[in-house]
């Protein structure tokens, strides 16, 4: 129990000043435009697919159950209200930054790995590149924009796959369907709907680059890396998910 508290200690301890160099590198010259634009294609476009399927499948799946329970006590009406709350606030950000983690920690982990186990990261530095710059910036600026994007995407096919089945399976006016939806677009479920894919992107670029960067053993190594980098990534996020919606709800209590 000791050395593993120890190893946690010192993990947290490298990781918390990696993620400072990080969040320093953001603000310095030289700025890596071309390479952030293409992270910004590779981590956001490429993962578009999956969190429009995602959203899609989630949010039919969900209009169903509380479709049949609302029905229950005559209050199907209202499914909207309860669709728009539920993913707007909690499913739409959680799902994305999930499928996200699964998807870009892994990557980002295997290519900075692959290119320390190369010596490509030695050769950056021989030519007095900081690799953390080169490497690690552009993919925490990409994500930084893209998470928010592609959770708003999972938010808009999510609703609308619920309306689907909201219409032809549960029979409700799709006027007040959309109504309800409208209704409940209130300024604090849109900010706990954006706020929260924000810190995830963070979660996801501090972990999966500060894993990659850190991974030893060679190819081996580098595949422990990936897999210990997706599992940190998406347990953090369920972690920050509970403590946002702990801390910031109550403050929000007004907007709601």
């Amino acid at each position: 129990m000791l050395s593993w508290l120890k190893n946690f200690a010192y993990e947290f301890q490298g990781l918390f000043f990696f993620s400072g160099r990080m969040l320093k590198g953001v603000f310095g010259r030289p700025f890596y435009i071309t390479e952030t634009l293409e992270q910004m294609y590779l981590l956001g476009v490429g993962s578009l697919y999956l969190v429009a399927l995602t959203g899609m499948f989630a949010g039919q799946g969900f209009a169903l159950a509380f479709a049949n329970e609302l029905a229950d006590f005559g209050a199907k009406n209202y499914l909207g209200r309860i669709m728009s709350i539920s993913i707007i606030r909690e499913l739409g950000p959680t799902l994305a930054g999930l499928i996200i983690a699964a998807r870009v920690s892994s990557g980002i982990t295997a290519e900075i790995g692959a290119m320390k186990t190369s010596n490509q990261i030695d050769a950056m530095v021989a030519f007095g590149i900081d690799p953390i710059k080169k490497i690690a910036v552009p993919r925490l600026v990409a994500l930084f924009i893209m998470v928010p994007v592609l959770t708003i995407v999972t938010d808009v096919v999510a609703i609308v796959g619920a309306w689907v089945i909201a219409v032809y399976l549960a029979h409700i006016s799709s006027t007040l369907y959309w109504a309800n939806i409208f209704e409940r677009l209130v300024f604090g479920n849109l900010f706990l709907g954006i706020a929260k894919p924000i810190i995830f992107s963070f979660v996801i670029a501090f972990i999966s680059c500060y894993k990659g960067f850190t991974s030893e053993g060679g190819t081996k190594g580098v595949g422990k890396a990936t897999t210990d980098s997706v599992v940190l990534s998406s347990i953090t996020i369920l972690l920050v998910n509970f403590f946002i919606t702990k801390v910031i709800y109550p403050y929000l209590k007004g907007y709601l």
